[in-house]
Parts: C-alpha cells; structure tokens; sequence
C-alpha cells in the first residue's frame, strides 16, 4: 500500500528525489524545513542526468507548519543542524509515522532518538546533486544508498526501501548500517576539512601525495575510534573509499567549501568534532589530535566568514 511521502528539505537532494518520485507515481508532498510562514509554490523542477537528459516535473513546494498532521513517509533532506529544532517540531505531527534521515555524519540521529520518535532510519548517500538554480539539479547515482534501523523493523525498513526507490534514485536495505555511516562519516572529515582549508575541490587527494598523506592521518585516528566502538572497519578500505570519490569528484567543490563562500551554517559539528567527543567519551582524546585541530580551523573559519553563525 502506497502511503504519502513528505520530504522535508528543499534543496538539491529533496528536490531530485521529489521528481523522481512524482514521475513514478508516488504521492510526494516537498515541504521547505528552514521558512515556516504556510506558503505553497509550484515549480516545474528539472534534473540533469549524467547522459545529458532531463528529468522534470511540476512539484509543489509547501511549508511544515501547512501541515498539522504528517502521515506517511517522512523523509529528511535538511541540513543535520537543523535537527534538535525540527525534532521538536515534528513530534506532535508525525504520530507513528517513520522518518529516514537522508543526512550523512555522526549522531544526526540523536535528537529524534531523544524525543523518543518510534520509527527512526538512517540512509547514506551515494548519489551527488548540485543546484545549478533554484528549479535546475545536477544529479549523478553512484550506487544504491543504503538504508539501516536506528529504531525500528525490518519488515518496515523492506516495506520504505520499495516506496522510496526508483529507477533512477535507488535504495537498498542494510541490516548493520553503522560501518557504512562511519566510513562515509571520516571520508567527509577528510573532505570537509582539508578542501575548505586549502579552498581547493575534491580531487586534491588522488592528484597530491601531500594531501593523502594528510588524508592517511585522520583516517587513521578516525578508523581507531570506530574499532574501539565495535564498528567493524579498516583503514585501506576508507583510504581507498576516499581516493575513488577524489578521483569521481574531480573539479568539484566540497559542501562545507561552498557553504563558508556562501556565509552559510555549516555541518562540520557531525565530523571531526562528534569524532573527538566519541574519543573523549572513551578516554582516548589524545589520539585525534590532528582531527580535532582541523575541525577547528574549519569552525573558525565559518565563523570569522561570518560571525552572526552559532560557535
């Protein structure tokens, strides 16, 4: 049975997936998370695939607070800072309905754990898409985005990943997410420091012996605090994770780069940083030394950009 899927974020990840869906019949409702005035727009949306062609649809854009209820599917596409106040927000509308955090980092999950929400999921993204406007997205699929159980079951997890799959934005079910989550949570603590320190774009990594080198470092004192945590992982296997992407991405620029350009929050708060505070949990601070440092420099940075943005 088809239920109505609520994606709530705007931007280049939600809408994509909302044409996808709508272009396959899906009931999909596109709801902004951050402007709460009950406005609705239409836009005809258009995302560019990686052969050229386009995919497009008529999408209307509404707001949270348009809706008292949300019963369906509720799928989240916003910046994961936003979480602890969206968490607050949606209690009171979502009854028992699941919600898929499409939200890469560490413990983007935990405000919904707090509020004790009964369904919570957790995707990793292997797909890219940029906004080349406000109706345009450049969308490129690498492989099926897994989707696991924070809280919840499987019978439920089968039942999303068939609704929120199409031809062209798949998902898959994991049974044990968490090595995908930090794996693709210390990639992005190497991409999302280095990249924005350096201002230069992801492919830095497989064209610099100096930048792997660096690379090589975090990945390290990052995959030790996995392992300590029970989180089965290998250091080569990241390493390598991350010289494929570099060599993918090659010219592109990283979020939290375009982010601090654009005098926008950024998400390093769910890297480096939730990485140190994990270590510290475990009385082992002192083996992240240069993680910790480079989230650092890359706060600092945000903030100097612009001051007016959360320390």
């Amino acid at each position: 049975m088809q239920q109505p899927i609520y994606i709530i974020g705007a931007g280049a990840i939600g809408k994509a997936l909302a044409v996808f869906l709508q272009e396959a019949g899906r009931e999909v409702r596109l709801l902004r998370g951050s402007i709460q005035d009950g406005t609705t727009s239409s836009e005809r949306i258009k995302v560019e695939m990686p052969d050229g062609t386009w995919q497009e649809s008529t999408i209307t854009i509404a707001t949270l607070d348009h809706f008292p209820v949300l019963k369906g599917i509720i799928v989240l596409a916003t910046k994961s800072f936003g979480n602890v106040k969206l968490a607050s927000m949606l209690k009171a509308k979502t009854e028992d309905s699941p919600i898929v955090l499409l939200q890469n980092g560490l413990g983007v999950e935990q405000p919904f754990m707090d509020e004790q929400f009964p369904a919570i999921y957790r995707c990793v993204l292997f797909v890219t898409s940029q906004l080349i406007n406000q109706q345009s997205v450049r969308f490129k699929p690498v492989s099926g985005c897994p989707i696991g159980i924070e809280r919840g079951t499987m019978q439920q997890l089968d039942e999303l990943v068939k609704q929120l799959s199409t031809s062209f934005f798949q998902f898959k079910v994991e049974e044990n997410i968490q090595p995908i989550i930090w794996k693709k949570a210390i990639v992005n603590c190497v991409f999302n420091t280095v990249c924005p320190l350096l201002e230069v774009d992801n492919g830095i990594f497989h064209r610099n012996e100096e930048a792997r080198q660096i690379a090589r470092r975090i990945i390290v004192e990052c995959t030790t605090i996995a392992i300590t945590k029970g989180i089965t992982l290998e250091a080569v296997e990241v390493e390598n994770s991350l010289l494929q992407i570099s060599q993918l991405s090659d010219g592109q620029e990283i979020s939290t780069l375009q982010d601090i350009r654009n005098k926008r929050q950024t998400e390093i708060e769910t890297l480096n940083p939730a990485v140190v505070r994990i270590a510290e949990s475990l009385g082992m601070g002192d083996r992240v030394t240069e993680s910790r440092l480079l989230g650092d420099l890359v706060k600092l940075k945000a903030e100097l950009n612009n001051p007016g943005f959360p320390k």
